[in-house]
């Protein structure tokens, strides 16, 4: 099969350094200096325990041609509209096509743009660029987890891959118990300028009150994460001092960022659902304050 990663970051070049270890074959789309190191030497990837370089065609969105059996989505969450038309001539009905972006709505985004099988899903890893060519992955978390037509499809193409994945039975409360943990702490660390840990350790009540109220906001969906909000809290407190979101160091570096993905969105859906979320309400403010 012909698989299409787009974007090469953290998520989608440590998806495709082990795709391209199996039998199909593995396009991937980047942009600048870091495209141009992958094309020269490779993309290098880091874990705590190894590190390894992967070699497959890496283009930027210019040069896509051909069909696609499969495409991934490994995009920011702002991104995701454009890629998708991006690739609209390169995919048909039968294509399965699933988005690893943070947010709970993509599929949604995607089944209005593309004529496609579109899966749900999401992803847990701690990983970045950490210079142009290289991925550093830090710690052992890591899962793929997805549902919808053609996951049997996906679910083989990730076993011969050895990349851990689970075929959720609740997709929805599968995307929101990603999500309530990504959105608190991006905008707690956003805030606060200070690490995962750091804001379980100093700013522990305010992210219980978050939770709370991302908790309130999915139960208004007929969601229910409320045990998620204790299991985020040890999450947190359990992982390496220096990890961050991406939204903070996206922010630090003054790049654009995902505030309304993992801000913006809670702060309208709270309204329409006639949901109380001051804590939510406030740091959304600051943080449009400060850096917007």
């Amino acid at each position: 099969m012909r698989i299409l990663i787009y974007g090469l970051g953290g998520v989608g070049g440590y998806i495709a350094s082990y795709l391209c270890q199996t039998e199909n074959e593995i396009v991937g789309v980047a942009r600048g200096e870091h495209l141009h190191a992958i094309k020269q030497n490779g993309l290098h990837v880091v874990e705590d325990e190894k590190e390894f370089s992967a070699h497959f065609q890496a283009v930027d969105e210019k040069e896509l041609s051909g069909y696609f059996d499969i495409v991934l989505f490994c995009v920011k969450s702002y991104d995701l509209k454009d890629t998708a038309l991006t690739c609209k001539p390169f995919v048909d009905k039968n294509t399965l096509v699933l988005s690893l972006s943070n947010g709970v709505e993509h599929g949604d985004t995607l089944r209005g743009l593309l004529d496609a099988k579109v899966l749900e899903g999401c992803v847990y890893i701690l990983s970045h660029i950490q210079r142009a060519g290289e991925i550093r992955k830090m710690g052992s978390v890591f899962a793929l987890i997805f549902a919808g037509e053609g996951s049997d499809v996906l679910a083989s193409v990730f076993e011969s891959a050895r990349l851990r994945y689970k075929v959720a039975e609740n997709i929805a409360e599968a995307i929101w118990k990603k999500y309530i943990f990504i959105a608190t702490f991006a905008m707690l660390t956003s805030y606060y300028d200070e690490p995962i840990r750091s804001i379980y350790e100093n700013h522990y009540d305010d992210a219980v009150n978050v939770l709370k109220e991302v908790s309130a906001v999915a139960k208004a969906k007929n969601i229910d994460i409320e045990d998620e909000i204790e299991k985020s809290l040890l999450s947190a407190s359990k992982l390496p001092q220096s990890a961050s979101t991406s939204m903070h160091k996206d922010i630090k570096a003054k790049k654009r960022d995902e505030l309304e993905t993992l801000s913006g969105y809670l702060v309208t859906e709270a309204k329409r659902l006639h949901v109380s979320v001051p804590e939510i309400e406030k740091y959304y403010d600051g943080l449009l304050k400060l850096h917007h």
